[in-house]
């Protein structure tokens, strides 16, 4: 609509049209999508019930929360398990293939925890192509058909992007910062993180008082045993 008002709004400035049919238009106000967020004990069905040689793509998109087109483009020079990390440097667009990150925020480095590894250590030693996957046409194949596998073994479906949701969810109750699960993600910035998983971190406002009290009570706890060596000292200088 926002183009729409320009183009009208400009139209009825030079005369070309008497009335802006978008002035005072009201568009309801769009619904978030639904995300669904695996625990971990369905992490656990969810990774059984998909074929072994499928596992691979979805522990990465479980434990790594690549997107989609990045997991599609994951070559195995950019899988470093010595150093345990994940170079996203492409992603992937169905009509140009492999594309650059859209930011440089897009281009970063994600750790791989040990469950991770030790998917990735089967798939390569089952891998003789360059890409991780297979590429984009094998990569799509894994997904569907670990959809298709949760659904007959009567588990709620988890999509390829729900597992990247449920990646920040690990991390966020594994307690790490914002600030590192925004690079993780490859958000533009840790406002986006914020705004998409902000509910999830700890010192929401069920929580904050709590942690404030909690904070508090401690601080207070330390400083006792500072004044007692104080009025030690100052007794022991008296006495001298």
């Amino acid at each position: 609509m926002a183009p729409l008002r320009a183009i009208y709004a400009r139209a009825n400035r030079l005369g070309e049209v008497q009335v802006n049919p978008t002035r005072g238009l009201a568009l309801p106000a769009p619904r978030a999508p639904r995300r669904r967020i695996a625990t971990p004990t369905e992490i656990e069905e969810t990774l059984d019930a998909v074929a072994a040689g499928d596992r691979a793509l979805w522990g990465t998109a479980i434990y790594a929360g690549l997107r989609r087109g990045e997991l599609y483009a994951l070559r195995w020079e950019d899988v470093d398990l010595a150093a345990g990390v994940i170079h996203v440097r492409r992603g992937w667009d169905t009509v140009k293939g492999e594309i650059e990150p859209k930011s440089r925020h897009g281009r970063r480095r994600v750790p791989i925890p040990a469950v991770l590894r030790d998917h990735l250590v089967e798939r390569r030693m089952a891998s003789d192509g360059p890409y991780v996957f297979g590429g984009a046409p094998a990569a799509r194949k894994m997904a569907e058909r670990g959809t298709a596998a949760m659904r007959k073994a009567g588990l709620e479906p988890l999509a390829i992007h729900d597992a990247r949701h449920t990646y920040a969810s690990l991390m966020i109750a594994a307690g790490v910062n914002a600030k590192a699960l925004s690079e993780f993600m490859g958000h533009a910035t840790i406002a986006i993180t914020y705004d998409l998983y902000g509910h999830l971190m700890p010192g929401s406002h069920d929580e904050a008082a709590g942690l404030l009290d909690a904070y508090l009570a401690r601080m207070a706890g330390s400083a006792e045993p500072e004044v007692s060596e104080r009025e030690a000292l100052s007794e022991s200088l008296e006495a001298s």
